[in-house]
């Protein structure tokens, strides 16, 4: 861990969530010592996390959730977890949209993270049932940053929300959003995902978003999951997709060995970002 006694207070809950979950617990006292802040920050700090249910406090210290397969954090809560492996999935991500085309992202932190570098590229066809996704395309339209006569910037996306009900992580799900989905045909489909398995496939404790990502996956020419490696293992209570309707995982270098040998063993490209020539690891059979 960083001894930087200037780190945000969101990256150091971070890497105070990611001792508790890798030893699965830690004391104050440890925590103080690795991150060379005080007693009373690093208790701030296991409160803040209690409240957002991302660990429990016991005497001393902190130890993990033990989540049951319907628990769904909130946008909120995940927002401030593995920021780093995030934003390295989501530029490697990026890399694999390509202009012109059309693709739709579904709703999660890591997606949100995948639309502010998806700016970047020319004339997409964006289909979401985030609003959170949505809102980051429609804010740089706002911004009229290099905004020709009509008031979107020259290449600017085209940005379709479904529409749905709304769920504790900003998705809209529902028969209105799978109506929508289903009537359209998307060249990529960039999929976040509570958990990832061999086997129970891809998984969501929202039976309703279950859904609605069934339809994502059936109106996609191609499937990229993007998550980072706290999501392999997880297993919420629906599944919505085998592995073997993936054709890509967008990871971070966390992911370990053995792990990595069953994705390749079963998907066509493995993408571990940050892994090569500084970008990212790719791995084709």
């Amino acid at each position: 861990m960083s001894d930087n006694q200037n780190l945000l207070a969101e990256q150091r809950r971070a890497l105070i969530l990611e001792e508790v979950r890798r030893r699965g617990g830690a004391r104050v006292n440890e925590l103080t010592r690795k991150l060379s802040v005080s007693d009373m920050t690093v208790r701030r700090d296991l409160d803040a996390l209690a409240r957002q249910g991302a660990l429990e406090k016991v005497h001393g210290g902190a130890v993990p959730v033990a989540e049951a397969s319907t628990h769904e954090p909130g946008f909120e809560a995940k927002s401030s977890l593995e920021l780093s492996a995030k934003e390295d999935i989501a530029r490697a991500a990026a890399a694999m949209a390509q202009p012109g085309t059309a693709i739709a992202l579904s709703g999660g932190t890591t997606t949100f993270a995948l639309a502010r570098h998806l700016l970047e590229v020319p004339n997409l066809t964006v289909v979401t049932n985030s609003v959170r996704v949505a809102d980051v395309f429609h804010a740089a339209q706002r911004s009229g940053a290099g905004a020709g006569p009509a008031g979107s910037r020259p290449g600017a996306a085209t940005v379709v929300l479904t529409g749905g009900v709304r769920t504790p992580s900003d998705s809209l799900v529902g028969s209105v959003a799978d109506a929508a989905i289903r009537s359209l045909h998307f060249d990529a489909l960039f999929l976040g995902v509570h958990g990832i398995s061999v086997e129970a496939g891809l998984s969501t404790p929202n039976l309703a978003e279950a859904e609605t990502n069934r339809q994502f996956v059936g109106s996609a020419r191609r499937v990229i999951v993007v998550a980072d490696h706290t999501k392999w293992g997880t297993v919420g209570l629906s599944s919505f997709a085998s592995l073997d309707q993936v054709d890509a995982l967008v990871t971070d270098g966390g992911l370990p060995a053995a792990a990595r040998e069953e994705i390749q063993e079963r998907l066509p490209e493995l993408v571990v970002a940050g892994e090569q020539d500084g970008e990212g690891f790719a791995g084709a059979l």
